[in-house]
């Protein structure tokens, strides 16, 4: 695991679109394809942002990219808080990506449960029985959290599934999220993470006893391959 610590916000955008395109080259030319999971929040908007600008754009070969998402509110896709809609306005209506290689973290008609394992059978078809992602993003809350992984929840000890559905309580909301055992096969994961209020939890998460059943990013594995973006006010 590598951690990067930033003192400029705007490099850590630029820095975190520039490894989006370099990682893309590197599996298109291995692979013939990109396979990313990507998070919501106000850090992968601005880099979404980033990415859609002809600086960043034009060095992607879209058409071999293949979108899925980390975690997603169980909302119509069409919701303010769907993170679907946010990568959708400030990034995937703005290049030239296949509709048929985004696949939504959310469908009308079914239930979330249900569509957990629809969507573990997309994931499979694009990426075969082994499940290896070629890049993911990762945030994390001010409670330790990532994707849907909060403190507590039973999720947090799936072993199985690739993606799992349940509901929070305290949100009053389904989630639907990618587990541990998905998210740890991934070639290459970006956590990015800052602000004040985030230095416990990343302190915890890096130096503090493994409790993951507390501080859920601790499920990550510390691998090659694992980096850390984040800034002097949460740097651990």
């Amino acid at each position: 695991m590598n951690i990067t610590i930033f003192n400029d916000l705007d490099v850590l955008y630029k820095k975190s679109a520039d490894l989006f395109v370099e990682l893309s080259e590197k599996a298109i030319q291995k692979r013939g394809k990109f396979v990313v999971a990507l998070s919501g929040g106000s850090s992968p908007k601005a880099i979404f942002s980033l990415l859609s600008t002809s600086e960043y754009a034009d060095k992607i070969e879209w058409n071999k990219v293949y979108f899925f998402w980390v975690d997603e509110r169980w909302v119509s896709l069409d919701n303010e808080k769907s993170n679907f809609k946010m990568t959708l306005e400030t990034l995937l209506d703005k290049v030239p990506v296949n509709k048929d290689q985004i696949f939504p973290m959310y469908k009308d008609g079914i239930e979330p449960e249900d569509y957990a394992k629809e969507y573990e059978a997309q994931i499979t078809n694009v990426l075969g029985d082994d499940g290896t992602f070629d890049f993911i993003l990762l945030g994390m809350g001010d409670d330790g959290h990532t994707a849907s992984l909060f403190p507590g929840e039973k999720v947090l000890h799936e072993k199985e599934k690739w993606v799992d559905a349940y509901y929070l309580k305290p949100q009053e909301m389904y989630r639907i999220t990618l587990t541990e055992p998905i998210i740890n096969k991934a070639e290459n994961i970006l956590i990015v993470t800052f602000g004040q209020s985030k230095k416990h939890a990343l302190n915890e998460v890096l130096n503090g006893d493994y409790n993951p059943e507390l501080y859920p990013l601790q499920l990550i594995e510390k691998k090659d391959g694992v980096q850390i973006f984040t800034d002097e006010e949460a740097g651990a």
